[in-house]
């Protein structure tokens, strides 16, 4: 019994990636829940685009951590970004990115705006071009932020863990 317990607590601790950056863990905000984003379709594709994970997100758009969960809980992808740097690790590999914006756009397939996220997560309802985020529902845990311009309309919807 012991041992399948051993075994067990071993395993979902491999599915923590160790954090990149070396602020302190403790001034730190952290964000978590579940996280979708759906891409209409245009006339090259004949279906929307969409993904969705668990997530949880900690720093600010200067420099934090991204970490997508699959459905089981396993780590999809973790990212790290600060000054000058943006990796992504996926299935123990590493991949850097010119900027947070690139690395965001492969993560989950879509532009988002990383410095209003972070001020909508904060309750401030900062414009962002061609986006609009509907913070009514923040105080429960959701976020709504819809993009209509440029073409595809894209939609990020969260919910956070209480």
């Amino acid at each position: 019994m012991a041992v399948a317990l051993f075994a067990i607590l071993f395993l979902v601790g491999c599915a923590v990636p160790t954090p990149v950056s070396t602020l302190n863990q403790s001034e730190r905000p952290v964000w978590r829940g579940r996280l979708a984003v759906r891409v209409e379709s245009d006339q090259a594709q004949s279906a929307p685009q969409a993904f969705a994970a668990g997530f949880e997100l900690t720093g600010n758009a200067q420099a934090g951590e991204l970490t997508l969960y699959t459905p089981l809980g396993t780590t999809a992808a973790a990212l790290s970004w600060s000054a000058g740097t943006a990796l992504m690790r996926t299935n123990g590999d590493i991949r850097s990115f010119a900027s947070l914006d690139a690395l965001i756009q492969q993560a989950v397939g879509a532009e988002i705006p990383v410095i209003a996220l972070f001020a909508w997560l904060a309750g401030d309802n900062m414009r962002a071009a061609g986006w609009s985020a509907d913070l009514s529902q923040l105080a429960d845990g959701r976020l709504t932020a819809r993009r209509t311009e440029p073409a595809p309309v894209t939609e990020l919807r969260l919910v956070l863990e209480k």
